[in-house]
């Protein structure tokens, strides 16, 4: 009698246990190396997070372009939102709520100049907060304008790894549609500090590097072997107290990321380097932090709000 009542229910329960066994759903496996990302964040994450606000951070930027750096601003916004897990963008009705689940997301932009003209770069990365059934950052996007044309790339976590899809204006990258397989993602760091720096990982592990980086050196993405570590900050050009020091090394890209944080909650980041070659030159690409507001941004769009945008950039 049980079994004819519960039929369609027992049938739908057997075919998500083959799902999984076949590895089928949407449904995240922790990934090698990977330890400790679906861990669950310190228990004030949500008082600072979940208050209907964005953080705001802006830098004085210099960047590593054409073989010399060059000045501009960076601004690194974090906020949480609820994001759909099928089509991989910020749920807006209440119809895909049931379809979603709450992320951090990094945008990441940097605006400079080189020579007479503009370089305009844009990146935005999903993770997920905590969920042991979404322990993979979900989608990565990253943009950039300058005045030889425009490019586009996104990474979407699909079937056991990153659906890789880009347009440029270059001719080596002009139509790519690619798979690279399950690895962190170093965009996706900078969400993991911000989420849990004591659950980052370190040491040796295959790492798919910054796909802002990769745009500006025209390198397709794939998995390369990362030395990570994290020490104290002993200098004295960024702003904070007990900072640290988060090292993303490659050595087969002679190319290092260093990502300066404070220890203590909610563990901002007061800026970074990133040293690589640019036309033979071994240079050390910097920001350091300028100013944070908290505020929800997306309704102050009114010319009277510009004094916000001052206040933001404004070095005092």
């Amino acid at each position: 009698m049980f079994v004819q009542k519960n039929f369609l229910l027992i049938v739908l329960a057997l075919a998500v246990v083959f799902a999984f066994a076949m590895k089928a759903t949407i449904f995240q496996q922790q990934p090698a190396g990977n330890s400790g990302t679906a861990n669950p964040a310190p228990a004030d994450f949500g008082s600072y997070w979940f208050t209907g606000k964005a953080e705001l951070n802006s830098y004085r930027l210099e960047q590593a372009q054409y073989g010399a750096l060059n000045p501009g601003e960076a601004v690194l916004i974090f906020v949480t939102e609820d994001f759909r897990t099928d089509k991989q963008v910020k749920s807006e009705t209440p119809e895909s709520h049931d379809k979603s689940v709450p992320v951090l997301k990094t945008n990441l932009s940097k605006k400079f100049v080189t020579g007479i003209y503009d370089y305009s770069l844009f990146t935005s990365v999903f993770t997920p907060i905590s969920n042991p059934l979404f322990p993979n950052t979900l989608k990565v996007s990253t943009s950039g304008q300058e005045w030889c044309g425009h490019s586009y790339i996104q990474l979407n976590y699909r079937n056991n790894g990153y659906q890789v899809n880009g347009k440029s204006y270059f001719e080596k990258e002009v139509d790519e549609d690619y798979t690279v397989e399950k690895a962190m993602l170093e965009d996706e760091l900078w969400n993991r500090i911000r989420i849990n720096p004591d659950k980052l990982p370190t040491g040796e592990i295959q790492l798919i590097p910054g796909t802002m980086a990769a745009r500006l050196r025209h390198k397709r993405l794939e998995p390369l072997p990362a030395k990570l570590k994290i020490d104290k900050y002993e200098g004295v050009l960024y702003p904070g107290k007990l900072l640290k020091s988060y090292v993303i090394e490659y050595p087969t890209d002679d190319r290092t990321l260093t990502i300066i944080f404070e220890s203590q909650f909610p563990h901002k980041i007061v800026g970074w380097e990133e040293i690589y070659k640019s036309k033979d030159n071994l240079l050390t690409s910097r920001a350091v932090l300028k100013k944070t507001i908290l505020t929800d941004y997306w309704n102050h769009n009114a010319p009277a709000d510009s004094t916000l945008r001052q206040l933001l950039v404004s070095t005092r």
